[in-house]
């Protein structure tokens, strides 16, 4: 795996999408490529050959789970790691959302100053 990740971040609320590129990209000095559906980011995943999916859990054409899932059936993507994000803060939705795929969750709202470091932390612990 590459030092710091290539990001593909599918977020389908265009406020929340900017301040994730701006806390990832702009102060974390990550790589982001975003996509605000599941079925965009599913046609866009070869292309953008991801290290990382940063998804969003409740969106209106396919929830995260969903995403993860047909992301995951893509030629050369059922390893990726994914991270997603919720505004349920309950420990066993957190668990069950690690169940079905997931390798972290982050609670929104997020901490723009600190989600870049919770993603190169999560990243130099694999």
């Amino acid at each position: 795996m590459p030092e710091l990740p290539k990001i593909l971040h599918v977020e389908d609320d265009a406020d929340i999408r900017e301040i994730a590129r701006l806390a990832l990209n702009v102060i974390g000095g990550l790589e982001v490529v975003q996509c605000e559906s599941g079925t965009e980011a599913i046609a866009s995943a070869p292309e953008i050959a991801p290290d990382l999916f940063l998804l969003d859990m409740s969106m209106p054409d396919m929830d995260g789970i969903e995403t993860l899932n047909a992301l995951r059936a893509l030629p050369g993507m059922a390893d990726i790691p994914a991270i997603f994000m919720t505004a349920r803060a309950q420990s066993s939705e957190h668990s069950a959302l690690l169940k079905q795929g997931g390798d972290a969750v982050i609670v929104k709202p997020f901490d723009a100053m600190t989600l870049a470091d919770r993603i190169k932390d999560f990243w130099a612990s694999r």
